[in-house]
């Protein structure tokens, strides 16, 4: 993997449980660790459900191997350019340890109401 190619910044973050200064529990997004990543938009859709439509845009982000992202799953999440991506799979890329990538999908937030039909 070239380090060229590696131009967008991502955060990647873990759902969990944490303890603040006086020990009490708190749930919520904890940050994991920062990357340079590659991204590419693979694929979007349009769905129909529910009389609404809704729009997502599936991400390719491919990191270097290390001992962080090779534990990243579909339970994490990333943001990037300050948008939230939900992760929907991750495999190891070509040549062995050398690069992970991290499919993910972008939601859209602005659901939009079908006019019923007559």
């Amino acid at each position: 993997m070239q380090a060229g190619a590696l131009d967008r910044r991502i955060t990647l973050q873990r759902y969990g449980i944490s303890y603040n200064s006086d020990n009490e529990p708190i749930q919520g997004w904890t940050e994991l660790g920062k990357r340079w990543a590659s991204k590419e938009d693979v694929s979007d859709g349009e769905k129909v459900r529910a009389a609404q439509v809704g729009a997502s845009v599936s991400t390719r982000f491919r990191v270097r191997y290390d001992s962080l992202t090779s534990t990243i799953t579909a339970a994490d999440r990333l943001t990037c350019d300050g948008v939230q991506y939900v992760i929907s799979g991750t495999k190891e890329g070509s040549g062995r340890r050398e690069e992970i990538e991290i499919t993910a999908a972008r939601p859209n937030d602005n659901l939009v109401p079908v006019d019923p039909a007559p």
